[in-house]
C-alpha cells in the first residue's frame, strides 16, 4: 500500500491542543481532567463545543480508572453530549491512536471538526500501588501463574537489548538525565530534575535488574486533547494549521516470549506505514524533531531504532554524542518525555502529539528546539509491548 492509491476526501490538520498537569493523585475526577484538557484545546483553536461535530475519547482499560464502561463515563467531561462519540484504546499506544481515529473521521468526510481527548487517572484505582492494576492484563493460563508485573517483563527486554547491542547502563542512563532535565522547561511536568547525573541513575534503587528507579517514568494522572479539522475548516480557524501527513499502527503477537526483545518490530511496521503516507523515505534526515515513547529510558533508544531514526544498536551512540539533545541535530523528546513530564498511560502519547503541534508552530516555549521544524513525529507504544502507533505532522 502506498499513499498514491489511497483516496481521502479531506486533508486534516491539528488546530488546537490542551494539556493538564501530570501528577500523582490529582484531586480532579477523570471527567474533570478530560474537560480541563478539552477546554484548553478548544480555547487555543478559538472554538466552543457547539463547533465540534464528533468526539474521540482514549483511555486505557477500565481497570486503570476503576470505572466500568469508561468511554460512556468520560463522554460528558470530554464534550461528547449529543454528539457522535467513540472510544479507542490499545494500552499505552492509545495516546497516538486517538488522533489517528479522529483523523479517520475528518479524512472520510464524516466530521469537519473533531475533539480528541485522552485521559488516565490510575492513582486511585489500585492499592497499595498502581502497578497492581497490571495484575489483570496477563494470559490467565500461561503467564498469570508466574505472578509477573510490567517491570519484570521490561527488565528482560532491557537486558536483551543491552546484551545484543553491547550497551552499557551508563549509555542508557543518559536518556533519563536528558529527559528529566528537559522537563524543567515544561509547565505540566511532574519530574523536573535539573541537576540529575548519570551517577544518580546508577545509584538509584534496583527494582528488577537492570531496571532501577530513575530508569522509569513516574506514575501520573492527567489528560490531553487536540482539535482536528478538515482543510476548509482549518484554514478558516487559523493561519498556522499543522497537517497530519502520515499515520501508522500495528500489533505484534501478545506473547512476549515469541518476539525479538532487542528490536521493536511493531514500531518499524507502524512507522513504515506512516512514512509511506507522508512520502518520507529517509526519516533520519526528513524528521526534524521526534517524541518517541519513553516510559523507560532504554525504550527511547529501542524506539528510535524501530522508527528508523537510528540504525540497529546506533541510538546509544547518537545519544552519547549529543545528537538527541534539544540543540542537537535530531532532538528527541525535547519536552522531557514520559520520563520527565509524566506517564498517565493513555494521555501520555497525546501529550507527545500536542508537543509536536507546538514545535511545528514554534510555540513550545522553553522546550522549542533550536533548529527550524518543518516535520515532526509522535509515537506511542502499549499493551504487552506489542502495539505501535505513529503520527507524522508538519507544515
Amino acid at each position: 500500500m502506498t499513499s498514491r492509491n489511497i483516496n481521502f476526501k479531506h486533508r486534516v490538520a491539528v488546530v488546537g491542543a490542551g494539556l493538564t498537569l501530570f501528577r500523582s493523585r490529582m484531586l480532579e475526577t477523570p471527567q474533570e481532567l478530560a474537560w480541563l484538557a478539552a477546554k484548553q484545546a478548544l480555547d487555543e483553536a478559538g472554538l466552543t463545543l457547539k463547533d465540534i461535530d464528533c468526539v474521540v475519547i482514549g483511555s486505557a482499560p477500565d481497570a486503570f480508572d476503576g470505572v466500568h464502561m469508561k468511554g460512556e463515563y468520560l463522554a460528558e467531561g470530554a464534550g461528547g453530549i449529543h454528539k457522535p462519540v467513540i472510544r479507542v484504546y490499545v494500552g499505552g499506544a492509545t495516546g497516538v491512536f486517538v488522533p489517528i481515529a479522529a483523523w479517520w473521521h475528518v479524512a472520510s468526510g464524516l466530521c469537519r471538526k473533531v475533539l480528541a481527548v485522552a485521559e488516565e487517572k490510575m492513582s486511585h484505582a489500585a492499592k497499595p500501588h498502581t502497578q497492581y492494576v497490571f495484575r489483570y492484563i496477563w494470559d490467565p493460563i500461561v503467564e498469570k501463574p508466574l505472578n509477573p508485573n510490567l517491570i519484570w517483563i521490561f527488565a528482560m527486554e532491557m537486558h536483551r537489548y543491552m546484551y545484543k547491542c553491547g550497551v552499557k547502563k551508563e549509555d542508557i542512563a543518559l536518556v533519563s538525565v536528558k529527559n528529566k532535565r528537559n522537563a524543567c522547561g515544561h509547565p505540566s511536568a511532574q519530574l523536573c530534575m535539573p541537576n540529575i547525573t548519570v551517577d544518580d541513575v546508577l545509584k538509584s534503587e534496583v527494582l528488577v535488574w537492570p531496571v532501577q528507579l530513575l530508569d522509569i517514568s513516574p506514575t501520573s494522572d492527567g489528560a490531553a486533547a487536540v482539535v482536528l479539522a478538515s482543510e476548509e475548516e482549518a484554514r478558516r480557524i487559523t493561519d498556522t494549521p499543522v497537517w497530519i501527513k502520515g499515520i501508522g499502527w500495528t500489533l505484534d503477537t501478545t506473547h512476549w516470549t515469541n518476539r525479538d526483545l532487542a528490536y521493536p518490530e511493531y514500531v518499524r511496521r507502524a512507522a513504515e506505514m506512516a512514512y509511506r503516507m507522508a512520502g518520507i523515505d529517509n526519516p533520519r534526515k526528513q524528521i526534524d524533531v521526534a517524541e518517541p515513547y519513553d516510559p523507560f529510558d532504554y525504550k527511547e533508544l529501542h524506539h528510535m531504532e524501530g522508527l528508523g531514526l537510528a540504525r540497529k544498536c546506533e541510538a546509544p551512540i547518537l545519544t552519547r554524542e549529543g545528537v538527541t539533545q534539544r540543540d542537537g541535530d535530531l532532538p528527541i523528546n525535547p519536552s522531557g518525555g514520559l520520563l520527565g513530564v509524566g506517564n498517565p498511560i493513555a494521555a501520555a502519547g497525546l501529550m507527545k502529539v500536542a508537543e509536536i503541534f507546538w514545535q511545528v508552530r514554534g510555540e513550545a516555549g522553553a522546550r522549542q528546539v533550536k533548529k527550524p521544524v518543518y516535520t515532526g513525529l509522535a509515537h506511542a507504544w502499549g499493551d504487552l509491548m506489542q502495539a505501535g502507533t505513529v503520527i507524522v505532522m508538519g507544515i
